[in-house]
């Protein structure tokens, strides 16, 4: 897989891949606002599934569990502008700016397609990649607090996103692993997102499902698939990314092991 990134800072890149499929289960530590030059996403969170193509902008909450599938269309490559918010940088514009308090984070995805303004910032950035010699940070900054203003005016109610620095406190482990347990993610992450240590997920975990977390995880990874296949009639090819695996050799292995034959004869049997 060719993947091409050029970055005018540390906040702002071009991302291309070239290949078929691109896959990654992540956590993003920053907002990532995304504008769509080419090729088509596919955004999968405990709540929702959104697809994003050629034109679409939008924009990701940090500290969310997110499995992206990147593909090529028609052609063309996997091609977007990326630009981080960095808490860091929020600070500092928040701490100059008004805005509302006790407001409850929504972290969603929030779409912004083919908005003028907003496509006119990000599309402004594409002419500087091509440039020598290192771009300058008061310029991006500049671009980024553009970026900033634009959606604030486009969607007041992205502050709750944007002003919220609060760390993720401790929250209810079942529900939460209810919810994320498709997302291939380290357990110092997820515990992280729990409001727990390492030590004190797993002994958390083991206490409430009397299992290993990577045993449960597999098995709810396993069943997730089998509904796909049996009740939604997909194919494993479709399935095995979506609910967690990485490989689908593997995929295939675990599931016989677990059902007593391979995803591909199931159709047949039911």
């Amino acid at each position: 897989m060719e993947h091409i990134s050029k970055y005018l800072t540390r906040d702002i890149k071009l991302s291309s891949y070239e290949d078929k499929l691109f896959k990654a289960d992540l956590m993003f530590v920053d907002h990532m606002l995304v504008w769509f030059i080419s090729g088509e996403t596919k955004i999968i969170q405990a709540d929702a599934t959104s697809n994003f193509s050629t034109g679409d902008i939008f924009l990701i909450p940090r500290n969310k569990l997110t499995t992206i599938i990147n593909y090529p269309k028609n052609g063309l490559p996997h091609k977007t502008v990326v630009m981080h918010l960095s808490t860091e940088r929020l600070r500092k514009f928040y701490e100059r700016t008004d805005v509302r308090r006790n407001m409850q984070p929504e972290q969603q995805i929030y779409r912004f397609s083919n908005h003028p303004l907003l496509e006119s910032c990000l599309s402004s950035l594409i002419p500087y990649f091509d440039l020598s010699g290192e771009f300058p940070e008061d310029l991006a900054s500049l671009k980024i607090e553009e970026a900033i203003r634009i959606l604030r005016l486009i969607d007041p109610n992205v502050d709750s996103v944007l002003a919220n620095f609060d760390a993720p406190g401790k929250i209810d482990l079942v529900n939460f692993m209810q919810r994320n347990f498709m997302f291939n993610m380290s357990l110092e992450k997820l515990g992280y997102l729990t409001g727990r240590s390492l030590s004190t997920f797993n002994r958390d975990f083991r206490k409430l499902f009397n299992m290993s977390p990577q045993r449960w995880l597999t098995n709810k990874r396993l069943e997730l698939a089998y509904y796909h296949l049996a009740e939604k009639k997909k194919k494993p090819t479709e399935v095995y990314l979506e609910v967690g695996f990485e490989d689908l050799s593997h995929f295939s292995f675990v599931f016989k092991k677990k059902y007593g034959f391979s995803p591909n004869q199931l159709p047949s049997i039911f």
